[in-house]
């Protein structure tokens, strides 16, 4: 049975022999969306990550069974109601692609990876209260390029986005 070293509102910090790690305190995991529009473009979301002291360009997601309106939430509700908030798009496909971890030697979360398509914007997006969500839609055709000046500008790119790239590759565009 691993220690608790130290507990916060929301993480725990844990030793199991000589190892130490993070567990999510209120949380099942974290959804992460992939979403492909009809023109072509990937939906990414801009934010303020005060761990990196940067921003932050990411794929949309969030994290599942940390509200307790939505702690029974499953994965795929989850993924698209994150989708929708932070972006202002619905989706009309949803597909699960994987779960895994999301930094092994660091923490015990897994990650649900999902890809959207057929998407229809029903509002601005943004997040929740206190979010301050930038949405940007990049066309995947030029993204490379794009992706490197806002890291060339001192934001930080979530390699998570180029995992979501290289599964948008992989799939058929429905």
């Amino acid at each position: 049975m691993p220690e608790i070293l130290h507990e916060g509102r929301f993480l725990r910090l844990y030793r199991s022999g000589t190892w130490e790690y993070v567990a999510r305190a209120n949380a099942r995991g974290a959804a992460f969306i992939a979403a492909r529009t009809d023109e072509g473009e990937l939906l990414l979301v801009e934010q303020f990550r005060v761990p990196l002291d940067a921003p932050c360009i990411e794929l949309p997601a969030g994290i599942v069974g940390d509200e307790a309106a939505y702690a029974e939430e499953d994965f795929e509700a989850a993924a698209l109601r994150e989708l929708e908030e932070e972006t202002g798009y619905r989706a009309g496909r949803i597909r699960h692609l994987l779960t895994g971890p999301t930094a092994p030697g660091m923490s015990s979360e897994l990650l649900h990876f999902y890809v959207a398509t057929k998407l229809t914007r029903v509002h601005d997006g943004g997040g929740v209260e206190g979010e301050n969500i930038t949405v940007h839609r990049v066309p995947i055709t030029t993204i490379q390029p794009w992706l490197m000046a806002q890291m060339a500008a001192g934001k930080r790119v979530d390699p998570r986005v180029f995992v979501g790239l290289w599964f948008l590759a992989q799939a058929p565009t429905d």
